[in-house]
């Protein structure tokens, strides 16, 4: 196992430990490419994204997490939806075993260039027909299958 394994309605999944609050940044450009990063710790590709910080609001979080991840600095132009479904479980290998718990906003980049960080091995704009060939977890495919729908209301999940 690398530093972190997902798991998705599985009735082996390790019981949660913790729940913690995070976000997440949907970032597309001109061409409707999104904004990822292949992660380091599970090969997969995501939306930037992290915890929150005491003493920041989540909207700082996914700003301060986004440009650390990827290089880039971002706006927060909205909403795409809350995703806390509680048969997603992310067990990291220092023992945490986590209860999914994300906001995921719609972004706009406003300065920087892409940079890979520490966290990820890749980072770039991927096309939406090139989605379909790569490691994606399926809680980051149900968010990017929300963005394609060009949902009017955010999900509530």
């Amino acid at each position: 196992m690398g530093k972190r394994r997902d798991y998705y309605r599985d009735p082996n999944a390790p019981k949660p430990n913790s729940l913690v609050p995070g976000g997440s940044a949907l970032v597309v450009d001109d061409r409707g490419a999104i904004l990822m990063q292949r992660r380091s710790d599970s090969g997969n590709w995501s939306l930037p994204g992290g915890v929150m910080d005491i003493g920041e609001t989540l909207e700082q979080c996914v700003i301060r997490e986004t440009k650390e991840e990827t290089g880039l600095d971002i706006e927060i132009t909205g909403l795409l939806g809350i995703y806390t479904d509680p048969e997603h479980v992310i067990e990291y290998a220092d023992g945490e075993i986590r209860q999914e718990f994300n906001i995921t906003y719609y972004g706009r980049v406003s300065g920087g260039r892409i940079a890979v960080s520490n966290e990820s091995t890749e980072v770039r704009f991927v096309r939406p027909d090139e989605l379909e060939r790569l490691p994606v977890h399926e809680t980051v495919r149900l968010r990017l299958q929300h963005h394609s729908e060009k949902r009017a209301d955010p999900y509530l999940g």
